[in-house]
């Protein structure tokens, strides 16, 4: 007796299947396709299975199958004519491919008295969608895409990657999980669109990237991926700057890697930490709280120095407001508190206290 094994795709990942929706295709006479350029026409070939692809009707005369589309009920006759020549048939389907076959598939073999089984995709593994993300895409920088899109490169898109950061970071101040979604998806937009524009170039590709940040997680955790035991988290910190180290001999000065472009309070943030590593922390004589009062000392004289609206006590003024703020991102630090993050609630507490007191 013919039998129909129906085997399911997923159209996130139309190239893939699990281990039991191969098995069914294994145990197939003949595995049947709806599409000559179904994704699975090369996996099908390197695994030596016999498959065809299911030809278009060429009449839809005779059709008188109870709901679905005519076209569908046809397709699923000839599936089926098909069926009963090869014995076992698998019906692997593709991506798009509407339930209007599969209903017509399941009423024909129900009226031919044909044995059949539905094989199911299962759970698709988290970030499938991504892949939609990488088609979407590709697509707008293809042939027929977006204009826009296929105009910009690497130096037009930078702009826009520091924008979608710091709406992050004002959704994170938010505390909408909601708005802290969209404003990933809005970064994530621009890691794959650079590296689409690296593909297009021909000199990396998403994989690539995602690939890299991979393989450095995995080296840099050895006390997960391998067998390195560590007592706590500042042990795996020291770990990772040592890993981090072997992989950038190029980096000799204690400063190097730190991009200097970024905001002047980051900038502080990351010299002073960088500083402490080296054994140089510029507050370890006089401690942050004590150079913050003599700044504070410095700008609270009554009377400029020399005539100069600039010096105070014979110090500049700007130099007096910047060892201030240093000492203020040390006194941050010391209290484990970002101070980027820490200014940016203030400076919204203060907005709403002074929009709050408006008429």
């Amino acid at each position: 007796m013919a039998r129909l094994v129906l085997v399911d795709t997923s159209d996130a990942l139309p190239g893939l299947l699990p281990l039991h929706g191969w098995s069914a295709l294994v145990a197939s006479d003949l595995v049947l396709l709806g599409r000559v350029d179904h994704p699975f026409v090369a996996h099908l070939e390197a695994a030596g299975l016999d498959y065809e692809v299911l030809a278009e009707p060429r009449s839809l005369a005779g059709v008188d199958l109870t709901g679905g589309s005519p076209e569908a009920q046809a397709r699923a006759q000839a599936a089926l004519d098909r069926a009963d020549e090869a014995g076992e048939l698998a019906y692997l389907f593709g991506p798009g491919e509407d339930e209007a076959l599969t209903r017509a598939l399941g009423l024909e073999a129900t009226r031919r008295g044909i044995e059949i089984e539905v094989v199911y995709f299962g759970v698709a593994p988290t970030g499938v969608r991504l892949l939609e993300l990488v088609a979407v895409e590709q697509r707008l920088r293809g042939p027929g895409g977006c204009p826009w899109d296929l105009e910009q490169t690497h130096e037009s898109l930078g702009r826009y990657a520091i924008e979608e950061v710091y709406e992050l970071l004002e959704a994170i101040a938010s505390g909408e999980p909601a708005a802290i979604r969209e404003e990933l998806g809005d970064v994530l937009l621009q890691v794959v669109f650079h590296a689409q524009i690296a593909a297009d170039e021909g000199t990396f590709d998403i994989d690539d990237v995602a690939g890299g940040i991979a393989e450095k997680l995995v080296r840099r955790h050895p006390h997960v991926f391998a067998d390195v035991d560590v007592a706590d988290a500042a042990e795996v910190t020291r770990n990772w700057e040592a890993l981090k180290a072997e992989e950038k001999p190029e980096r000799q000065g204690p400063f190097d890697g730190v991009p200097a472009s970024q905001p002047a309070l980051q900038l502080a943030d990351a010299y002073l930490r960088r500083a402490r590593k080296a054994g140089a922390d510029p507050f370890a004589a006089r401690g942050p709280g004590e150079a913050a009062q003599r700044a504070l000392a410095a700008l609270s004289a009554t009377e400029p120095a020399g005539g100069s609206p600039h010096a105070w006590d014979g110090e500049p003024a700007d130099a007096a407001v910047g060892e201030l703020l240093a000492a203020a991102v040390a006194l941050a630090r010391e209290a484990d508190v970002d101070p980027e993050s820490a200014l940016r609630a203030h400076a919204h507490r203060l907005r709403e206290e002074v929009e709050g007191g408006r008429p």
